[in-house]
């Protein structure tokens, strides 16, 4: 037994990433679990809870548990970028989904990119979402969507406010009969409207879908934003393919993020057996910019509590062995664990034979006789 067999499974997808990601030049990014609570509401937008544990130090400073990682990333990155910030986190994070059910602590594994921008830059984030599933499993998938994109459209479309929302959230839920409803009702063209459709129903293989996209925009020019995302795509593809990752992208826009925030790319990361995207990411220049650093960024953050928690890994519950010593001596109980642990197997004792932990082998202490019995 070498001491990778000790850990969990969680632990082990853990140092798997940190060796992946210090392979391509990650530092790691380590910060208080406190940050003063000025930072979270400036930036309550970008946060995917609202409710955050506050509390006053002995100076009376207002501080906040994290509720999240990035953010205090960018406030911390260098004002000026001779070469690109690049680190990795392993934190615990702070939230609540509503007031009723209590704040939940979640450990986040991730990295962030911040500097000069350009295909390679996003390439690489985008690679490394990529074995960082192959890491959970050999099979999974990343959907990918580009904001640049969606939010041409939403424009071409003339749409704002509280029906431009509505759209995103409809592009989001694949919901193309309530998409239609809402730009009808806000006297959208129909050429408009039908752009908007073929959008939430593209999905596939991101080269296939890619080729669907740009028929799609055949009739807008090279310097059209939404041409220009389609490209970047593309550009993107490239390079994802020559490291062997292009297979695992497929092109979704119901992958959308917080407009306000991303700019670029976004994306989610699925792995078979587990009901919800154990990984997501996205490109935010507008967030960097907003605490006045020239610089884009992107990143992702991946959630091992998932991971836990949807293993098929039963080691906790199938023991090698059970002990159970009924109304015999505990110190032959003991000295037949010892024995058994000595020999590296894992072990239980405990009095009462009745258990819902699964075993292999179960041992009976005998009374009579002091030694055990199967």
């Amino acid at each position: 037994m070498t001491i990778l067999d000790l850990l969990r499974e969680e632990e082990k997808y853990i140092l798997k990433m940190r060796r992946l990601y210090e392979l391509y030049g990650y530092k790691k990014y380590k910060m208080s679990k406190f940050e003063h609570y000025d930072l979270y509401l400036e930036n309550k937008s970008f946060l995917s809870s609202s409710n955050i544990l506050t509390f006053t130090d002995a100076g009376g400073t207002l501080l906040a548990l994290k509720p999240d990682i990035t953010l205090s990333i960018v406030k911390n990155a260098p004002e000026s970028f001779f070469e690109p910030e690049k680190v990795y986190y392993c934190e615990n994070v702070y939230r609540s989904t509503d007031q009723s059910s209590g704040i939940r602590e979640i450990l986040q594994v991730g990295i962030e990119y911040i500097g000069e921008m350009d295909t390679y830059a996003q390439a690489e984030v985008l690679a490394l979402a990529a074995k960082s599933l192959r890491e959970i499993s050999s099979s999974s998938v990343i959907g990918i969507s580009h904001m640049g994109l969606v939010t041409a459209l939403l424009d071409q479309a003339k749409l704002e406010g509280m029906a431009r929302r509505e759209v995103l959230r409809c592009l989001g839920e694949k919901n193309v009969h309530e998409l239609q409803a809402v730009c009808r009702e806000e006297a959208v063209a129909e050429k408009d409207i039908n752009k908007l459709t073929s959008v939430a129903e593209v999905y596939g293989p991101l080269q296939a879908s890619l080729a669907k996209l740009a028929d799609l925009l055949a009739d807008t020019s090279a310097g059209d934003p939404a041409r220009l995302a389609v490209d970047e795509l593309a550009q993107l593809y490239q390079v994802l393919d020559a490291v062997g990752c292009g297979t695992q992208f497929v092109l979704d826009f119901s992958v959308t993020n917080d407009m306000d925030y991303y700019n670029g790319v976004t994306f989610q990361g699925f792995v078979d057996g587990i009901p919800a995207h154990v990984l997501s990411g996205g490109r935010y220049d507008t967030l960097v910019k907003k605490f006045g650093k020239q610089a884009g960024a992107i990143g992702f953050a991946i959630y091992p509590n998932l991971l836990e928690q949807f293993s098929e890994d039963t080691r906790d519950s199938d023991l090698d062995v059970l002990i159970t010593y009924g109304s015999a001596d505990p110190a032959a109980a003991a000295a037949e664990a010892q024995k058994l642990t000595n020999e590296g197997l894992q072990v239980r004792v405990q009095k009462d034979t009745v258990s819902t932990v699964r075993y292999k082998k179960h041992v009976r202490m005998d009374k009579k006789e002091g030694g055990a019995a199967i």
